[in-house]
């Protein structure tokens, strides 16, 4: 026996589309955090490199960057798939296939490998990490 349609302004579905936009902020923070937690790393160890005159100080910054990094586009992806669950419960809600049984179930959708290619394309991660590693190995040349 199915279970009767929700309707948009249920607080139970208020309270669901609520709770999805809260995780979808949260993963987007973190991915910003990663981002600023690399340049903070990546500044003190080329300040480092600097005040010692050691060629060798730079590269380290390249453990931050990658490990950020990765945990960076590991935000991304799940963002994305919290955005396509997002978005299939409210395409589900507006065209009245949504289930009560599927209020209060917030699962990310998808495979986590093919959004983690994804993530690791986007404009957001792409052009940042790759211009880090440019600049540690030019301060790394020039030290």
């Amino acid at each position: 026996m199915k279970t009767p349609e929700m309707h948009p302004d249920s607080p139970s579905v208020i309270a669901h589309v609520n709770a999805m936009q809260a995780v979808i902020r949260r993963m987007s923070d973190n991915s910003r955090s990663c981002k600023l937690w690399c340049v903070t790393l990546v500044s003190a160890a080329l300040v480092l490199a600097a005040s010692v005159g050691n060629g060798i100080y730079p590269l380290l910054a390249l453990v931050p960057i990658i490990a950020l990094g990765f945990l960076d586009v590991y935000y991304l992806s799940l963002e994305q798939r919290f955005r396509c669950a997002y978005n299939e419960f409210v395409s589900k809600l507006h065209d009245g296939s949504l289930d009560r049984t599927e209020v209060f179930v917030i699962k990310a959708r998808g495979g986590p490998v093919t959004y983690m290619w994804k993530s690791a394309r986007s404009t957001s991660v792409w052009p940042f990490y790759p211009a880090l590693v440019i600049v540690i190995f030019a301060v790394a040349r020039f030290v």
